[in-house]
């Protein structure tokens, strides 16, 4: 008899965590930040990983979060369970904001803030060219390399043009992409246990 292939067993292609790469979540996991999520890398070196949640949204304007009136339509994300008290941001703008590190394509992250809160109030900057996170997922060294040894996330390359978006049904639309291994992940139900 034939063994049946193991759909829970990662192939990674061989694509290396680096900065732009993106970390899709396996469908058990029981993380509340991490469920279903996918992770934009922005750093990977000797001391450590950063991230952002890139499908994860919260209730929440950035009026809201700076006591301020900004006419900006975009929401603000999860961006991870590290330093929930901050807040990061991805752009498209390296150009005009100093201090950015380039990621990939072209998106940059972070950045004078100042610079940020100026092109706001003027109206120089919208939804499609910044995004906003609370907290960052962080990874200290060597504890990545482990995670991703262990399952628990898939290593892909990103569509560049998907990332500046929001979407909720990202993880899905991702994984479709991915082949049909991965379209198995699809019909896990959240919690196995209403399977």
């Amino acid at each position: 008899m034939e063994a049946k292939p193991d759909y829970f067993k990662i192939k990674h292609k061989n694509v290396l965590p680096k900065a732009g790469t993106l970390l899709i979540s396996e469908p058990f996991s029981k993380d509340a930040y991490f469920k279903r999520s996918i992770v934009l890398l922005t750093l990977n070196n000797e001391e450590g990983a950063v991230g952002f949640i890139l499908n994860k949204q919260v209730e929440l304007s950035l009026s809201d979060l700076f006591e301020e009136d900004f006419d900006f339509k975009g929401k603000v994300s999860v961006g991870g369970p590290v330093s929930i008290d901050r807040i990061d941001f991805l752009h498209t703008l390296g150009h005009l904001i100093p201090e950015s590190v380039h990621v990939i394509g072209d998106i940059y992250w972070g950045g004078n803030f100042n610079t940020v809160l100026n092109l706001l109030r003027s109206h120089s900057i919208n939804e499609n060219q910044i995004r906003f996170f609370i907290g960052y997922s962080g990874w200290s060294k060597g504890q990545l390399d482990k995670e991703i040894e262990n399952d628990y996330w898939l290593v892909t390359k990103p569509l560049s043009d998907t990332i500046m978006n929001i979407d909720t049904n990202y993880w899905k639309s991702t994984l479709k992409r991915l082949g049909k291994k991965y379209e198995v992940w699809l019909n896990i139900p959240e919690d196995p246990v209403l399977n």
